[in-house]
């Protein structure tokens, strides 16, 4: 897959998949825009692949809009856009404080609304464009212990049908991946103690029918065959990649 002279917007490509996604894109050939809140990773990933960094935070309505409007002032269009950015907490709904339950929401919900929407404004210009949603397992079936996240991924599955119907008629598809547990810091993160190798792979032969988790590589490249026009006949899906998960 080709992507020489397209213009691919990553958010939370600092680490994880979204770092992934960045370094396929790259290689690929796309001119790659990466877009955190974290500005060293962001450095770093910046270093390996030649994206060009934007730093913000994309539950922030204007900082989506202006910064989708400097990189169309600079390079004319925006022809790919990843949302990969995304927190979790590891509490139930009764643990779960106003403030945490917000915050989950501004970025997993909010973040990418306003920057589907930022994008969308100049997409239908074009009338070309694919957005990828990072969704997960978790959007479409429950996990105790992490209410906010689940609700936060069934929304962006939504969002993602919603947007495919309205713009299937302006050559823009609109889909999302959803990945199972992958080798990422986020899977270590908001515990108490981060788990062992050990304690992760007790994990994986217990939930995870191939007895592993996901490198997020693996998850990278279903998002760059959703981004390409190998998947052109592709719009409001919702792509798992869980290693048979959810097929049980």
């Amino acid at each position: 897959m080709s992507f020489t002279d397209k213009v691919a917007v990553v958010t939370g490509g600092s680490s994880g998949m979204g770092a992934a996604t960045v370094h396929a894109l790259a290689s690929a050939g796309a001119k790659v825009k990466l877009i955190d809140i974290d500005k060293g990773g962001a450095k770093e990933i910046a270093k390996k692949t030649g994206a060009e960094i934007f730093i913000g935070d994309v539950s922030n309505p204007e900082f989506c809009n202006s910064t989708i409007d400097s990189i169309v002032k600079n390079e004319g269009q925006v022809d790919i856009l990843i949302n990969a950015a995304g927190i979790i907490l590891r509490a139930d709904a009764l643990d779960t404080n106003d403030d945490n339950w917000s915050r989950i929401m501004e970025v997993n919900v909010d973040g990418v609304f306003f920057m589907c929407r930022a994008t969308l404004r100049h997409m239908t210009d074009k009338k070309s464009g694919v957005i990828v949603n990072f969704g997960s397992i978790w959007g479409d079936v429950a996990g105790a212990g992490v209410t906010a996240y689940c609700v936060s991924k069934g929304a962006v599955h939504q969002l993602t049908r919603a947007l495919a119907l309205e713009h299937a008629e302006d050559g823009i598809r609109v889909n999302a991946v959803a990945p199972g547990e992958v080798n990422t810091p986020m899977i270590r993160s908001g515990r108490e103690k981060p788990p062992t190798v050990d304690e992760l792979q007790k994990l994986a032969d217990e939930t995870i029918p191939m007895k592993r988790l996901a490198e997020p590589e693996e998850i990278a490249e279903v998002v760059l065959f959703l981004a390409s026009e190998k998947s052109s006949y592709m719009t409001g899906s919702i792509v798992p990649v869980d290693a048979g998960y959810t097929a049980r």
